[in-house]
């Protein structure tokens, strides 16, 4: 969400803005909320000074009384009477129109960082780099569900009947491949100075507003009937939930935590042959990363936090690339965003298995989430990045280890985790 105040300074940036989303049937929004802001100050310069004349009429009257003027006094009452009725209407407006103002500014989109490429949708996404170098086997490639299931590793067909479609049960060796992953993912962020943490798997929906937008909520989250929870999409949800209404001081930041959780998504609408299997699901889990930081260090860590996903697959031998978001693949409140996608040596293409983004301070001013500094008090910057989200890593992880004979080689560092395997066949 962004400062009032900007948008009251700055109306054609932030249509401006709105425009390089492509989002024009929002530009109507800035007018309508500089009005609402026009009338909810004008509502609370006219309360403050109709209770300055009530405190002010109170001691008029005091001194009438002494003085023997009862005439005079029951005539200032009435005045005190008809200010106090006044009083009451204008209290009960101004949080009314301050509501509906907050409602149309929490839909007006965040402004992005003047480096980010102008595009209608994810198909003007622009490669930034490669990391490592792309193989394709001179053997065919089966697709994911068929190795899984050759080496007894996936049943779908059981989940299915349990829980629909979307779901999975992981079996064997791949579902301790999966729990390695993760593992191996969890003190690869704790080595890098990450606190470890595993956060509520639900939360309430003032904090899923106050993280995502309402189109985001409604195609993502899964809502718990009768009570005023969700299931998280993803543990950043819940992280950044961590800091609502809290004041942190300024020397005290950055604070960078890695987090373990399932997600939960309704994942809306119809996908092809290459979505299926585990590709697109409703739960997975995820090791994550978030950063509260001042707004000059914002830059800082969103290098650093893509830079660790690169670096975590490598270390596995998977080659990557990262690619930044256009203008129009960008969810509102962000600033920046960069994708790390996987090789597929069956596809031949890459295929994304993270996302880092920089929500500058949308999110912060949403939750309330402040900063003391030596200047005085300030919204701070968050950031979030994906370590590895498997089973959907498991599919790039798979076909790069894959050996003609069926068998998937185990790169030194998930061995420990492995039980000391090198190979799963």
């Amino acid at each position: 969400m962004l400062d009032i105040k900007f948008v009251r300074e700055n109306p054609d940036a932030v249509k401006e803005n709105i425009k390089k989303k492509f989002q024009d049937a929002k530009l109507p929004l800035v007018d309508e909320v500089i009005e609402l802001d026009k009338q909810a100050r004008a509502l609370q310069q006219e309360a403050d000074e109709l209770r300055a004349k009530k405190n002010a009429i109170a001691k008029q009257i005091g001194a009438l009384m002494a003085q023997g003027k009862k005439e005079e006094a029951e005539e200032v009452k009435k005045e005190v009477a008809k200010n106090a009725a006044r009083l009451a209407e204008l209290e009960k407006q101004e949080p009314q129109v301050r509501e509906e103002l907050k409602k149309k500014m929490m839909v007006i989109p965040n402004i992005i960082d003047p480096t980010v490429p102008i595009g209608k949708d994810d198909s003007e996404n622009v490669e930034l780099e490669r990391f490592g170098e792309p193989v394709v086997p001179d053997f065919e490639v089966p697709y994911h569900t068929d190795i899984m299931e050759k080496l007894n590793g996936i049943d779908l067909d059981s989940a299915r009947k349990v829980a629909g479609n979307g779901f999975y049960y992981l079996m064997g060796d791949i579902a301790r491949l999966h729990s390695a992953v993760i593992s191996y993912a969890r003190d690869f962020m704790i080595d890098r100075g990450f606190t470890y943490c595993v956060p509520p798997f639900m939360i309430r929906s003032n904090v899923v507003t106050g993280v995502m937008s309402f189109a985001e909520m409604d195609a993502m989250m899964y809502k718990i009937e009768g009570e005023d929870l969700y299931l998280i999409g993803t543990s950043e949800h819940s992280m950044i939930g961590k800091f609502i209404d809290t004041m942190t001081p300024e020397e005290e930041l950055p604070k960078t935590l890695t987090s373990y959780s399932p997600c939960f998504r309704k994942e809306k609408g119809a996908h092809g042959i290459e979505e299926r299997g585990v590709y697109r699901i409703h739960q997975f889990e995820k090791q994550e990363m978030i950063v509260v930081c001042k707004p000059e260090d914002s830059k800082m860590w969103f290098d650093k936090l893509w830079k660790n996903t690169v670096d975590l697959f490598r270390s596995m031998d998977i080659p990557v690339r990262t690619i930044e978001c256009c203008s129009g693949d960008l969810a509102d409140l962000k600033v920046k965003s960069y994708d790390v996608e996987a090789w597929s040596p069956r596809q031949k293409k890459y295929f994304e298995v993270g996302s880092c983004s920089n929500l500058g301070d949308a999110q912060a001013r949403r939750l309330g989430i402040k900063v003391k500094g030596k200047d005085g008090k300030y919204f701070a910057h968050t950031l979030n990045n994906t370590v590895v989200a498997p089973p959907r890593m498991l599919i790039a992880f798979l076909e790069n280890n894959l050996n003609e004979d069926g068998s998937i080689n185990i790169p030194k560092v998930l061995q420990p985790y492995m039980g000391g395997k090198t190979k799963i066949c």
